[in-house]
């Protein structure tokens, strides 16, 4: 690879680099090491940022990038959730439901294409507001153990914010996807 294929993929290596950092945070979190993932956590906001900025004002958005970018937020966001309900006292059933709402629509995008009807998922803007409430919870729960700070009630009320968001979200998707599914 050439200095100008790299700079060409420069977001979809910024977008790896998240990518990787996924495991590092999981690790810091089963290891109790909460200001490094919570490091770790706002490093990857920053970088996911940095591609963004870059693909768009520099004219390098990709396919492949549209497809590497949510995968790594969701990699990260999901991992932090899973490990954060078994290390960290985060309620499970916050995680459960954050992460049944991304397996369903994963699953609806495979059965459309399955039967030859693919979808495209556009956000909207609940669920743009849910991603905003998912990340508040992650970062605020991990800042909140890197500092050793009582949580409560700021994180409950956080809890309510993502579980509303996630069902309405993930109910509008389905609602769009059976309308999709049925013409």
């Amino acid at each position: 690879m050439n200095i100008g294929q790299v700079l060409n993929n420069l977001p979809n290596l910024v977008t790896l680099a998240r990518m990787l950092m996924t495991p590092l945070a999981v690790m810091m979190i089963i290891s109790q090491r909460f200001l490094p993932a919570f490091l770790i956590f706002i490093f990857a906001g920053v970088s996911d940022a940095i591609d963004g900025f870059i693909a768009k004002n520099f004219d390098l958005r990709t396919e492949l990038g549209a497809y590497l970018d949510p995968l790594a937020d969701k990699a990260l966001l999901i991992s932090i959730y899973v490990s954060l309900a078994i290390y960290a006292d985060l309620p499970a059933w916050i995680a459960v439901t954050v992460v049944s709402r991304d397996v369903m629509i994963l699953f609806a995008v495979l059965v459309s294409w399955l039967l030859d009807k693919p979808v495209e998922i556009r956000p909207v803007w609940v669920s743009k507001f849910n991603t905003v409430a998912q990340i508040a919870l992650a970062g605020f729960a991990l800042g909140a153990r890197a500092y050793g700070l009582d949580p409560q009630p700021m994180q409950t009320f956080l809890e309510w914010a993502v579980a509303g968001t996630t069902v309405a979200s993930g109910g509008l998707y389905i609602a769009q996807w059976l309308n999709h599914m049925s013409r």
